[in-house]
Formats: C-alpha cells, structure tokens, sequence
C-alpha cells in the first residue's frame, strides 16, 4: 500500500494497513511530516490558544479582576515558542509510530505515472518511481486563495499566515465567520486586538445551536469585536499602515492586518489524477464511496480531500476504515454520531441535532439545561457563563442532542456521545454518581431539569 500525505488520515491509513502486516509506504515532504494539521493548521492553532488563555489571564479574571494578565505586553515570540516546542514534539511522536510499525517514509512530493505508480521526487528533483497495489490520497487542503485578493503573508493573509506574524496586530478584519475565522477572531480579540468579523451570510456557525452561538457571540463582543453580518467585500487595498477593506455596501474597514478565511482548497492539482483515470471537482475534492474509494477502486481517498467534515478526528477514522476495506479486512461503516469541537474562546462542542433540525423534523423534544455558575467546580474555575444543554426525546427520553459551550466542552461531550452511541435514556444520567465537584455534574443537572419539565406535561395531560 502506498499513502500520498502524513496528516491524520494518511498516517492513521498507514499504520493501520501495517499492523494488517501489509508492505507499507508513506510519502511526505521533508518538512510536513503530519500534513497541515500538525504544522500550520490543527495543533499550532490550538497551541496557540492555549497560549493566548494563559498569558492573558483571561480564564482567572473573574477571581482576581478584569485586568489580570501573566504577562503584560504579549508578542508573537511568546506565542510561537509554545506552538514550535509542541509541533517538534508531535512531529517525533508520528516519526516514531511510522518507524515502529516498519512503514517507509519517501521524502518529497508525489504524482501519478498510471493507476499503480507513483513518481516521488525529492528536493534536490530527483524522481523515484514506486508501484503499489492499493494507494490512499490523504494530501489534504490548503487555504482557498481568492485571485482577486492579493495576500502578501504580512498585511493581507490567509490563516497559514497567522503563524507568520511578526508582531500582534492592534486591529484585524477577518473576512469569513466559518470556524476558523471565528477561532482566530476570538484568540486576536482575547490579545486586545480590535477584530471586526465581516461575514456576507446573515449568522456565523449556522450549523451550531442558536442559543450557542449568541452566548458566544455576547463573549466575543465583550472582547471588542465588531460583526459585520450580511456584508460582501469588494476590495482590499494595502495601504503604508495596513490595508483598507471595503465592502460593497460602501463600508471601509481600516485595520493593520487583514486574514482571510474563504474556505479550503484540496491539494490535488499536483497529482496528475487523470494519468490515473481520476479527476477532482472545481474546489480540489476528489468523489468516494462508502468505503472511501474514488472511481478507480484501487484507489482510495480520505481526509480534507474528499470534502465535508474535514476534521481532523473524522480523517483518522475514515484512514482507518479505508485502510481496512482495502486489505479485505472485515469494517462497520463510520458512526454517524459524530462529535464537533471548535476552538473559540469559549470553546463550542456538541453531537447529535439541534432544536431548528428538531423542530423542522417535528420531533418532540424537551431541554435540560445546566449552568456552570450553579456548579462548585463551575466557582471553582471561575467560569460563570458555562452551559450544557441536553435535547430529549418527549416520546422515550432518548438523547437527541448535546450542546455545551465552555470550559472543557470539547472534553464534556464525550460523555453525551456515549451514552447516546449506547441508546441510553436521561434516566442513566438521573441516576448516576458524578464526583463532585467537576464540570461533568452538569450532565445530571441538565437531566434532572428535563426529567422534571416531563413530568410537569405529564402531570398537565392526565
């Protein structure tokens, strides 16, 4: 088996053929064992908002005061230095793996020759051609990059260039609220930058839970940001002091630095697919089956490639499963329930439906909510504006859905998707023990409070 791409998906495909005691080969270049995720996307990102949240301070300033900070004057130096220490230490660990599990590593970047054979030419060009009876594309995306825009990776960048950065911006214009935009917004404002958000569609995150994300987007206002909703840019213009945005509706942003979050490009472009009997779509995706094969059934795709989710957890597992279905090994299909974490400052994270796909469904459905400001451990941390909300089923108290926005959340949700995986009901939370204090108590909170609003339209009915 041959792997184009060492991120999560091609890395997990390799090693998963290797313990099926396949002959396995891996190609990256030099400086990308880990793909995007572990060099400019995924890890250094939320690295760097671990680094922002403790240099700030602004997870303990509901104990010591508003403007509590470790550090006063914060720089990109101290930024990055947590980001590469991590990325070098991520980089050895999937090294490591790839070596333990006897998978080679061929440096430097690949292309098609026919439907078996993969040309692999290093730095210094020279080509090494590989046959395989079975190949994975794992090769990922990269930031979409508007022609009309011309990004410069100092004034005008796409979110690779975040990393980039020679100094903290006092103001920034992100265009795009998807969830990176959002992310960084959220991680620059928690720095002090002004950060205005312009986003042409009417709400950010739109797949996430109403009541969510205007909690979240009360936080982020109180952190200074702007929203420019329903707004479309027309240009940009760099200017000696920045860049000047201006959106069609006549609007001019001035800001020191501008980053563009337009969506994601797949890494295709390179491969000469067609030499292979492939092609990709418009947007660099490349077309599978349930099994992960693309039209070639040799060939197989996972990961950012082949379009939505694009996550990283979610590539792991479709590596895995393609990896098996290619070495004949027996494989269930990918668990529908699947978790979404985003890393905003607070963090968002929920699993099954929300109340507008409930509603629209006409599913009865009751909330449980619990608060963090009602939890020991919710004082203990300091965060009063936690949430946990439990969807239930009016018909068996089944879970629908579980949405947390918080401390932890992308931790807590885990427990929400065990016990729906099991089709387990609220009454199994009700009765449960949670140590106490801890976060995880809100689960029992929040199915305490739906148990006892089914039982107020119980009694009602009778």
């Amino acid at each position: 088996m041959l792997v184009l791409g060492s991120g999560p998906g091609g890395q997990k495909a390799a090693i998963a053929a290797a313990k099926l005691e396949r002959r396995v080969a891996i190609v990256e270049r030099r400086n990308m064992i880990g793909g995007v995720c572990i060099n400019t996307g995924t890890i250094p990102s939320k690295t760097m908002r671990e680094a922002v949240l403790y240099l700030t301070g602004l997870t303990q300033r509901e104990m010591y005061g508003r403007n509590y900070r470790v550090k006063e004057e914060i720089t990109v130096a101290d930024l990055t230095a947590r980001t590469q220490h991590v990325v070098g230490r991520e980089v050895e660990v999937i090294r490591n793996q790839l070596s333990r599990n006897h998978v080679t590593v061929l440096t430097g970047s690949g292309h098609f020759v026919d439907p078996h054979t993969i040309a692999v030419i290093d730095e210094h060009n020279r080509e090494t051609k590989v046959t395989a009876d079975k190949i994975i594309i794992a090769t990922g995306t990269r930031p979409a990059r508007p022609d009309t825009v011309e990004f410069d990776g100092n004034t005008i960048i796409d979110s690779d260039g975040i990393l980039q950065l020679e100094h903290v911006p006092d103001s920034m214009v992100v265009v795009g609220a998807g969830v990176i935009g959002i992310e960084y917004a959220s991680m620059f404002a928690a720095l002090g930058t002004k950060v205005t958000v312009v986003e042409r569609r009417d709400r950010m995150l739109e797949f996430c839970d109403l009541e969510v994300i205007e909690a979240l987007k009360y936080h982020l206002r109180d952190l200074a940001v702007t929203f420019r909703f329903g707004e479309t840019v027309a240009a940009v213009e760099r200017r000696e002091r920045g860049a000047l945005t201006i959106l069609e509706s006549g609007k001019k942003l001035p800001a020191s630095t501008v980053m563009y979050s337009a969506g994601r490009q797949g890494m295709t472009e390179n491969l000469a697919l067609q030499t292979a009997g492939l092609a990709a779509d418009p947007r660099g995706r490349i077309t599978v089956d349930e099994f992960y094969r693309t039209s070639v059934k040799h060939i197989y795709a996972v990961g950012d490639v082949i379009g939505f989710p694009a996550l990283a957890a979610t590539s792991m597992e479709q590596g895995r499963l393609a990896a098996y279905h290619a070495c004949d090994e027996p494989v269930n299909a990918m668990n529908l329930l699947q978790p979404i974490g985003i890393y905003t400052i607070p963090e968002i994270s929920f699993v099954g439906r929300t109340e507008d796909e409930l509603t629209d469904a006409s599913i009865p459905f009751e909330v449980g909510i619990s608060r963090y400001r009602e939890l020991a451990r919710g004082q203990i941390i300091g965060d009063t504006y936690g949430m946990l909300k439990l969807l239930v089923s009016a018909e068996d108290r089944s879970l629908l859905g579980v949405h947390v926005f918080g401390t932890g959340a992308t931790e807590l949700i885990h427990i929400g998707q065990a016990v729906m995986g099991c089709g387990g009901t609220i009454d199994y939370l009700v009765d449960a023990v949670f140590n106490y204090p801890t976060l995880a108590e809100s689960y029992k909170v929040a199915a305490l409070d739906a148990m006892n609003k089914l039982r107020r339209v119980a009694r009602f009915a009778d």
